[in-house]
């Protein structure tokens, strides 16, 4: 979220630190930042707020209750939006409003207010939205905009004349309805979204966006103020599926009070009144379910032992203080009414970690782990497949992972991949089996004699989900077994690894020549090995040996060549000619080519 420095200025008597200072305090203490900029005469902070604090950090009240906590710089509490409980015991006789599933809209708050004047805003509010890089609308959507922002709360101002009617209803969207949106788009509806309607007809998606139709304009005198609370959930599926993500979604997503509601209003109503004119002809509030105060006890004790530090009832007082929270006090033990905006705040741990970041994070030591009262007892199925692994691993078996669905099997799945493979696969063998298959034309290239694989993994047979271990090779006889059924003995010791030097895998296919030379009795192998190399070119990229015998005086060497390009699929004639090279060479030293 960007934060204008000026705009939290207007929170506090004493001047604020630089942005530079603001950003140290917020992330030892509270949130990342991603940075900050120069917009005219003011400093923007991008403040990247974390999930558990969206509720009520994503607006600058929040970040200046931040960072009046920090810094502890006292709040004016006459500039508060928070300082006064909204009173909607004026009635706006003309207007209803009924909410079809309380689940979805816990809160709608209706305003009503005639005889405005729809214009350009004041300068100070224009540069306020501005400065966070929001554009100027009019003044009656920019004081809407500005509470948004300022204390977390998305409010929305209908024409009243264009709505046809001041019934208003919160209700699911019904299939084949639709909407034109204030951007200039058109959205289809579902059942699963939630809409407003004024007569049953839709006039906004619910926290999302409002419809064109019913916008203000300058021609507007009279206005619906709508201060909402809608589902989290419900706003993120809508927003996801319209692909159309709001600064109110986000908010929305985040899960937010139903008591913001009201201050939202308030406040609207309050600015609006001011900068644009008009009578307050009075409020619908549905609110079927109130929020309760929330009250959360933890003690001195319970901080020190949690916090791996002494902490005394003075420190804690202190820092609630500090946090502005209302607390009683007995014994070392506290009390605190939560904040309505705080919704992350259920559990003493909550409140302990509040205690924790204003102490301070980096005062508290790093300590070992106490030393565990036993010895851990090992996981006897992981141990087994650990064990069975290496045996494998010994014999020349590579492991692979195969899919675990499959054409055929006992259990269908939901929510399946693709019509191919629609089923959770009974048996390893099908898989490896094909696998195998696909890996013999390379084992040349990978310097192997046979392909041998196994598998560990997961199989549904027999109404059971079981561990199974199966192996399968061109010349083994495959086998399966339930992993809990097999007894591994000991895997002895195990070869040491040397380094090996690693190159990016050619995407074309390798092509294989043999040749045997007789030679002397006498010849070292390793001279007749450097002398094909030195002379096959740089597109050999294996040699094995494979076979050698004596006849006579003579000795036979037998050596597999594999060549690859990186660039291309190579021809049979590019690498007849290189083995003639490697013919010419080889003969030269006085040997034949068998």
């Amino acid at each position: 979220m960007k934060v204008s420095r000026n705009w939290l200025q207007n929170y506090f008597a004493d001047p604020l630190p630089s942005a530079e200072k603001i950003a140290d305090a917020l992330t030892f203490h509270a949130f990342e930042i991603e940075g900050t900029e120069r917009a005219g005469s003011d400093d923007v902070i991008d403040v990247k707020v974390t999930p558990n604090r969206g509720h009520d950090a994503l607006s600058h009240r929040g970040i200046a209750k931040e960072l009046s906590a920090i810094l502890q710089l006292p709040m004016k509490p006459e500039v508060d939006p928070f300082a006064k409980k909204p009173d909607f015991s004026k009635k706006a006789d003309a207007v209803s409003v009924t909410i079809e599933d309380a689940g979805l809209c816990r809160r709608y708050i209706a305003g009503h207010i005639t005889g405005v004047t729809v214009g350009q805003s004041p300068d100070w509010l224009r540069q306020s939205l501005e400065s966070i890089g929001q554009r100027s609308i009019n003044n009656i959507v920019d004081a809407t905009n500005l509470v948004m922002f300022d204390i977390g709360q998305p409010l929305h101002a209908f024409d009243a004349a264009k709505l046809g009617s001041l019934q208003i209803g919160v209700r699911h969207a019904r299939e084949g309805e639709r909407l034109d949106a204030l951007d200039d788009k058109t959205y289809a509806l579902t059942t699963a979204m939630l809409v407003i309607t004024a007569g049953d007809v839709p006039v906004g998606i619910a926290g999302v966006k409002g419809g064109k139709p019913t916008g203000i304009d300058e021609t507007t005198t009279d206005i619906i103020l709508e201060a909402a609370n809608f589902n989290g959930p419900t706003m993120r599926r809508t927003a996801a599926a319209l692909k159309l993500s709001t600064d109110a979604s986000q908010r929305f997503q985040q899960v937010l009070s139903p008591e913001l509601a009201g201050y939202g209003m308030q406040q609207a109503v309050e600015l609006i009144t001011a900068i644009a004119g008009g009578e307050v002809r009075g409020f619908v509030d549905e609110y079927p379910n109130p929020a309760k105060p929330q009250r959360v006890s933890f003690s001195a004790t319970q901080t020190s032992k949690l916090l791996g530090i002494s902490v005394s009832p003075d420190d804690i007082k202190a820092a609630l203080q500090r946090l502005d929270f209302a607390f009683e006090e007995s014994r070392g033990a506290f009390s605190v009414d939560v904040p309505f905006e705080r919704l992350d705040l259920t559990i003493p741990e909550d409140l302990i970690e509040e205690v924790g970041r204003l102490i301070g994070y980096e005062k508290i030591p790093a300590q070992e782990l106490p030393a565990s009262p036993k010895s851990p007892a090992p996981n006897e199925n992981f141990a087994k497949a650990e064990t069975i692994r290496e045996q494998l691993l010994e014999k020349g078996y590579s492991e692979v992972y195969t899919s675990v669905f499959a054409d055929k099997g006992e259990v269908a799945v939901l929510n399946k991949i693709d019509s191919v493979r629609p089923f959770l696969r009974s048996n390893l063998l099908d898989g490896l089996t094909e696998a195998v298959k696909k890996n013999i034309p390379h084992k040349d290239l990978l310097g192997l004699r046979e392909v041998k694989l196994f598998e560990i993994g997961t199989v549904w047979k027999d109404g059971k989900e079981e561990v199974h271990v199966a192996s399968v090779g061109e010349k083994e006889k495959p086998e399966e077994r339930p992993l809990a059924d097999i007894e591994a003995g000991s895997t002895g010791e195990l070869p040491l690894s040397k380094a090996e030097r690693y190159y990016p895998f050619s995407r074309y296919p390798s092509i294989t020549r043999d040749i045997a030379l007789w030679t002397p009795a006498d010849t070292d192998k390793g001279d007749v090995r450097h002398t094909i190399v030195n002379t096959a070119g740089p597109l050999l990229v294996r040699i094995d040996f494979f076979d050698e015998f004596k006849k006579d005086d003579k000795i036979s060497y037998a050596y597999r060549l594999v060549f690859q390009s990186p660039e291309k699929t190579l021809t049979d004639d590019e690498i007849n000619g290189q083995m003639d090279e490697v013919y010419a060479a080889v003969k030269s030293k006085g040997w034949t080519v068998r």
